[in-house]
């Protein structure tokens, strides 16, 4: 998926994604109890660790899914790493998965096919993938493009002085 120059930056803080991941913790505090995270990477990997930290889950378990968005028109999805049998067994009662974001939903569709009776969680979505999360935080326009904080560096910002003042 390339990033188009029509669509809205959105960058996020680290101090805002915590924020957010606490609030996904609060709306998910009647949903459980949940026994493990699973979570979709890589974007689902840093969100999972705060969540597991914030719900006190020691056990987290990663479904790798890749997508070929340059190949195929259809964004064929590629399972890399399977969910272990055990969390499968019984359709992933008590489990939650978590990710990042969900955009058009193909990836988290895959996911819940594995895992039917799972909850589904994510810090942001986009109305195609809406539905297939159950909880979210927040809501953002198809045309937004997420900047995470891990892939973004600090950035540098020169004093403000008289020159730059003029």
């Amino acid at each position: 998926m390339h990033h188009d120059p029509q669509s809205k930056a959105f960058p996020v803080s680290w101090d805002q994604f915590h924020r957010d991941c606490r609030a996904l913790v609060w709306r998910l505090a009647e949903k459980g109890p949940f026994h493990t995270i699973v979570c979709i990477t890589r974007g689902g990997l840093v969100p999972a660790g705060i969540i597991a930290r914030e719900m006190g889950v020691r056990t987290i378990e990663t479904v790798c899914i890749a997508s070929y968005h340059d190949y195929d028109e259809q964004g064929k999805l590629d399972v890399i790493k399977p969910i272990s049998p055990n969390l499968i067994e019984d359709g992933g009662e008590g489990v939650l998965i978590i990710d990042d974001l969900v955009d058009t939903g193909k990836t988290a569709k895959v996911v819940r096919e594995m895992l039917p009776k799972a909850h589904l969680a994510t810090i942001y979505a986009k109305p195609k993938g809406r539905e297939m999360a159950d909880t979210i935080v927040t809501e953002l326009s198809q045309d937004t493009w997420v900047y995470f904080p891990w892939d973004m560096g600090w950035q540098f910002q020169p004093p403000i002085n008289k020159d730059t003042l003029g």
